[in-house]
C-alpha cells in the first residue's frame, strides 16, 4: 500500500511539475532598425492584416532548411501569427529536413518547395554557402514563385572540443563563427539584390549574450541546436519582422500577384460563353463567386494544360525507414509524366557492402526497369530519373544500426498542377476564398487562357488570380 501511495505522489509530482511553466525570459532587443522591419514582405503581411470576419485572406506560409528550423521556436512563430491574425485563413508548413546543408536541400527543394508555391518562405541553412547553392535555391524562389522570402541569419554554435566558458578566439570556434558570418553576408548581400527580409538572429543573439552576461552554450542542447532559451531568442528574433506597415511602398510586391475582376476589360468573352484573358506570369487561379454546378474546359495557349510536361511533379518519396528523410533525395525524368502513384521494391539490401538494388513501378505505367543506388537510373519509360548518391536508405539503417523490415517499399506521387476542366466549388463559407490552381508552373511570360462552359450557362466566377515571379523563369535544375 505504501509503495502504491509513493508511487501516486511520485507521478502527481511529476505532472505538477511537467504543468509548471518556465520562468519567463528576458526578450532580446532585435538588430537594426525597427522602422524597417516587414517592409519586404508586405504583400504577406496585408493580405494577414487585412483579413476579417467577413473577409479572410488565404496565406500559405512554408518554413524550410535544415533541423534548427524544425526546432519548437517555429511553433511559436506560427502560434503567434495565428494569434494576431484570427480571421486569415492560415496554411502553415514545415518541411525542413535534419542534417541537409544546400547541396542536398537544391534537389528536395524541386518536390519541397516550389509546387508548394508558399506566400512566404521562412529559410536558413548552413553549407552551400562556397559552392553556391544556397544562393541557386533563393533565387530560384523568386524565379519559379512569386513569394516573398524571409532569410534569418543563423543561431549561435560551439564546438564540442570547447569548454562552454573557453576561449572565444579558440582556433574551432573562429572556424564556426567565419562560416556563420558567411551566411549572414551571403543573406543580407540576396536582402538588397533580390528583395528579401533579413532577421538577424545571430548579431541579435549576440548582444543579448554580452548584455546578460552569458555564454552560447547557454542558447545550446549540444553543439548547434537551441535548448530553451535558444529557441526563444530565434523566435523572439523573427517575430519583429512580421509585421504590418501600411505605409511601406508596395511598388515591389503589387505586381507578383494581380486579381482580375470577372468584368475586367481585358477579359473577352465569346458567343458559347467562353472567357479569355491574356495574362503574363507563370500561374492563374480563379475565384469562385457563388455555388453552381457548371463545368468549364480549360486551355492554355489553345491547349488542354495536361498537354505541357512542366506542369506535372514528382511529390516528396515517403521515408527512410527510420531517421525520417525522404527515401532518395532527388528525382526527375526524360520524358513526359502522366499522374500515377509509383513505388520502389528493395531487391537487395546489403549494408556491409553497400549494396542496395531495387525496381520501379508506376500505377499506370507497369514495371519500369531496375536500379543500383550507385549508378545513375533512368527507368524505361523515362518518367523516373534517380542520380547516384540520392538514396539514403542504407545510410539511415547504418545511422539507427537496424536492418531493413522485410515489408518496406518507398511510395511518391506524380501529380498536376492544372486541371483540363474546372468545375465550379460547392461555397459554404462566404467569408472565405475559393479558389482552384487552372496551371501552375508553365514559362513566367505571356499566356492566354479559355474558358469554355459545358453547357451554355453563366460561370460562377468572381475573378481570375495572376502569379508572376519578379525574375525571369529559369527552367534549369
Amino acid at each position: 500500500m505504501r509503495t502504491f501511495l509513493f508511487l501516486l505522489l511520485f507521478a502527481t509530482l511529476t505532472l505538477n511539475l511537467r504543468a509548471q511553466k518556465t520562468p519567463p525570459f528576458i526578450k532580446p532587443e532585435p538588430a537594426g532598425g525597427r522602422s524597417t522591419f516587414g517592409s519586404k514582405i508586405q504583400r504577406t503581411m496585408t493580405l494577414l492584416a487585412t483579413s476579417t470576419s467577413k473577409k479572410s485572406n488565404h496565406v500559405r506560409i512554408l518554413f524550410y532548411g535544415q533541423s534548427v528550423t524544425r526546432n519548437p521556436w517555429w511553433n511559436d512563430v506560427a502560434d503567434d501569427l495565428r494569434k494576431r491574425f484570427p480571421h486569415a485563413d492560415l496554411e502553415i508548413e514545415n518541411r525542413a529536413i535534419g542534417g541537409y546543408g544546400g547541396p542536398v536541400l537544391i534537389n528536395t527543394a524541386e518536390f519541397d518547395l516550389y509546387p508548394f508555391y508558399p506566400d512566404l518562405v521562412i529559410f536558413h541553412v548552413w553549407g552551400g554557402v562556397e559552392s553556391g547553392h544556397q544562393e541557386k535555391i533563393i533565387r530560384r524562389i523568386r524565379q519559379r514563385t512569386a513569394a516573398e522570402i524571409l532569410l534569418w541569419t543563423s543561431n549561435l554554435r560551439w564546438p564540442e572540443s570547447v569548454p562552454p566558458d573557453g576561449d572565444p578566439q579558440h582556433p574551432a570556434v573562429l572556424a564556426k563563427d567565419a562560416q556563420d558570418q558567411a551566411i549572414s553576408d551571403l543573406y543580407k548581400r540576396l536582402g538588397k539584390e533580390l528583395y528579401c527580409e533579413v532577421a538577424d538572429v545571430r548579431v541579435g543573439m549576440q548582444n543579448y549574450l554580452k548584455k546578460h552576461k552569458q555564454v552560447v552554450k547557454d542558447t545550446l542542447r549540444d553543439t548547434v541546436h537551441p535548448n530553451e532559451l535558444g529557441n526563444f531568442l530565434i523566435a523572439e528574433l523573427v517575430k519583429p519582422h512580421l509585421r504590418y506597415d501600411p505605409s511601406f511602398p508596395n511598388d515591389q510586391w503589387k505586381k507578383l500577384v494581380t486579381d482580375i475582376p470577372v468584368n475586367d476589360p481585358r477579359i473577352k468573352y465569346g458567343e458559347n460563353g467562353s472567357l479569355t484573358l491574356p495574362f503574363k506570369g507563370n500561374r492563374i487561379d480563379v475565384i469562385a463567386s457563388s455555388t453552381g454546378k457548371a463545368k468549364a474546359t480549360v486551355l492554355l495557349d489553345g491547349k488542354s494544360p495536361s498537354k505541357f510536361p512542366e506542369l506535372y511533379y514528382h511529390t516528396r518519396p515517403s521515408p527512410t525507414p527510420v531517421a525520417g528523410r525522404p527515401a532518395f533525395n532527388g528525382i526527375s525524368h526524360q520524358s513526359p509524366l502522366q499522374v500515377e502513384t509509383w513505388s520502389a521494391r528493395i531487391l537487395e539490401c546489403d549494408l556491409k557492402k553497400d549494396i542496395l538494388r531495387y525496381e520501379i513501378s508506376g500505377s499506370k505505367t507497369g514495371l519500369d526497369g531496375s536500379g543500383d543506388h550507385k549508378k545513375r537510373f533512368v527507368s524505361k519509360s523515362g518518367r523516373v530519373v534517380i542520380e547516384p548518391k540520392m538514396w539514403m536508405v542504407n545510410w539511415s539503417l547504418r545511422y539507427s544500426k537496424k536492418s531493413l523490415p522485410t515489408d518496406y517499399e518507398v511510395t511518391w506521387e506524380t501529380k498536376p498542377l492544372f486541371v483540363d476542366a474546372w468545375k465550379a466549388l460547392t461555397v459554404t463559407d462566404s467569408s472565405k476564398e475559393y479558389s482552384t490552381v487552372l496551371a501552375q508552373g508553365m514559362t513566367n511570360g505571356e499566356h492566354t487562357l479559355t474558358l469554355t462552359p459545358q453547357a451554355k450557362k453563366k460561370l460562377p466566377i468572381k475573378a481570375f488570380r495572376i502569379y508572376r515571379p519578379p525574375l525571369k523563369s529559369s527552367t534549369s535544375k
